[in-house]
């Protein structure tokens, strides 16, 4: 996945990602790693934790979505098909989050 990472982004990874050879790919790649660094790291690199709390609401959005049994079982072997099935569960959070209560 790291082969398609664009130049100029910020790559939101758990602790467990924290390698300081993940850490000079993503360099060497243009981007900029925020990953929580592990308490045993004599040198702690950079990382913010306003930009980490984001990944959380990724977390969420994917343990919301995985509700939906079509999702959680992968029904549709084709790409295109359990696409369409994401984008289905997805657009029903989204309605029952912006749901209007006039």
């Amino acid at each position: 996945m790291l082969v398609a990472l664009p130049r100029k982004c910020v790559l939101l990874a758990d602790r467990g990602y924290d390698s300081d050879a993940l850490r000079a790919r993503i360099a060497a790649q243009g981007a900029t790693a925020n990953i929580r660094p592990l308490d045993h790291r004599t040198a702690q690199p950079a990382f913010n934790k306003r930009t980490y709390k984001l990944r959380n609401r990724v977390e969420r959005f994917f343990n919301r979505i995985k509700h939906y049994r079509a999702v959680a079982t992968r029904y549709d072997k084709q790409d295109a098909n359990f696409l369409a099935s994401v984008k289905l569960a997805a657009l029903r959070i989204w309605m029952r989050f912006n749901e209007s209560v006039t």
